[in-house]
């Protein structure tokens, strides 16, 4: 038995639980890992609500992303063995094999190893803000050096890691935010320019000020985590060619297809699973997030680290106005 994160009814924080579950053996193409640290995701918060594109089967569990160690392999796995330190990345149902526990059973294809050195907090936080967005500028789209990419709701985990990754590619990030008081740590992870939504409240100004940010260019990529209605804008303000990834639905509004005349603009949607679910294309992943951290380029920016007994306190934070950039950490275990 372990101590196991779960709620029974759709809600708020309030229905989670922390209940004793029995972990079972791994099967072919598994392993089951001690957790000693989950990387806390809104995608964690829309399941509990029932607003995720993936429902949960109650009582349901929670998580996709986690550090920890094999403890155990299951049957015609050679690749990893007990001890290993490893990450899991997202590239399954919540329901089926969910990491808000002490132990769990994940499957071979979502582990990575942690780079030496780097401990369980930072290794439940290092990959999927990464692998997401080296899907979207080197299997989506090639970002070219000089390009202007946008990347809205910067502040949270992804859109820090774009803005080190779009650096490194040598293309200029402008980072879009909801109020002022992200601006300073935004320029400091390596933003161009901030936009400030609270101070661009007229009808068309967050377009004008991409535009003006770009030298009247207009962007080359956006990269969306936000949805809704900011959609017609950010392709108003897109260059002729440009692309517009929505890879998130911080609005909770739907994303409508932007009517009118506009330079022609491919908009599509994308989620990590594109490159988890591809054992190619997450390989690749994994060599350019590697080469990255070798060369200090990237480094996962933790907000802050929670126990696993204030899972609910944890959820209430990401829902909140007061989150500081980077991501917010599950500890389980004492980190090793």
């Amino acid at each position: 038995m372990v101590r196991t994160i779960r709620f029974h009814e759709l809600g708020g924080p309030e229905v989670l639980r922390i209940e004793d579950v029995p972990v079972r053996s791994p099967g072919p193409g598994e392993v089951r890992i001690r957790v000693d640290a989950i990387g806390l995701n809104r995608a964690e918060v829309n399941f509990r609500r029932g607003s995720y594109f993936d429902q949960p089967a109650l009582p349901a569990g929670l998580g996709t992303e986690a550090a920890g160690e094999v403890l155990e392999v299951g049957p015609g796995v050679d690749r990893w063995q007990p001890g290993d330190a490893v990450s899991v990345v997202p590239a399954f149902s919540q329901n089926d094999y969910p990491v808000y526990a002490e132990q769990a059973v994940v499957p071979v294809a979502a582990l990575l190893a942690r780079p030496p050195g780097m401990d369980a907090v930072a290794g439940a936080a290092i990959w999927m803000p990464y692998v997401t967005v080296y899907g979207m500028v080197a299997e989506v789209v090639r970002v070219r050096p000089g390009d202007h990419v946008v990347i809205t709701a910067a502040s949270n985990s992804i859109g820090m890691a774009a803005l080190q990754v779009v650096r490194q590619l040598g293309a200029v990030p402008i980072a879009t935010t909801p109020a002022a008081g992200q601006r300073d740590a935004l320029l400091a992870a390596g933003a161009a320019e901030v936009l400030v939504h609270a101070e661009l409240t007229e009808p068309g100004a967050v377009a004008t000020a991409i535009r003006a940010a770009t030298g009247g260019h207009g962007a080359d990529l956006v990269l969306d985590a936000v949805g809704g209605p900011l959609v017609e804008q950010l392709v108003r303000a897109c260059a002729p060619g440009a692309t517009v990834i929505v890879h998130g639905g911080l609005s909770g509004e739907p994303t409508p297809l932007p009517a009118g005349r506009y330079a022609p603009v491919w908009l599509r949607r994308y989620t990590v699973f594109e490159v988890t679910g591809d054992p190619a294309a997450l390989r690749r992943a994994e060599h350019f997030v590697r080469a990255g951290l070798a060369t200090g380029a990237f480094a996962p920016i933790i907000d802050r680290v929670f126990d696993f007994d204030d899972v609910a306190a944890a959820h209430r934070y990401i829902d909140s106005d007061e989150r500081a950039p980077g991501k917010p950490v599950l500890r389980v275990h004492p980190t090793p």
